[in-house]
């Protein structure tokens, strides 16, 4: 297999594996080292992503039959990257109350106007 091949399929692979553990972060952020290990995979595979698109345009390869998308897509994958690990804390990324801090949430508003 020549280089050109190689960067399309790993690139195109690599940008899959991010899109699908973005996806997932809500899953994976149920404790906040794997949230923090998620971010931080998917912004490496991003940038990594991004260098083999850049390769991969600069040796003229294609991508789905084009020769100029490879550089837009490295570019969004960057972006992707950075946005991701700008709020890398652990905390609320999602900025949605799971189940049960709702729950917890009600029980103590019962509290509150039971009294």
């Amino acid at each position: 297999m020549e280089l050109v091949s190689i960067l399309e399929t790993a690139s195109v692979t690599m940008c899959g594996v991010a899109t699908i553990l973005w996806m997932a972060i809500g899953t994976l952020a149920r404790f906040e080292r794997g949230e923090v290990l998620t971010q931080k995979i998917v912004a490496a595979l991003c940038i990594i992503s991004a260098i083999m698109l850049f390769i991969l345009h600069y040796l003229g390869g294609e991508l789905w039959g084009s020769t100029t998308v490879a550089r837009p897509f490295a570019v969004i994958a960057v972006i992707v990257a950075i946005s991701g690990m700008m709020n890398i804390k652990g905390k609320d990324v999602q900025g949605e109350s799971n189940p049960h801090q709702i729950m917890k949430m009600r029980a103590a508003e019962r509290e509150n106007n039971g009294d």
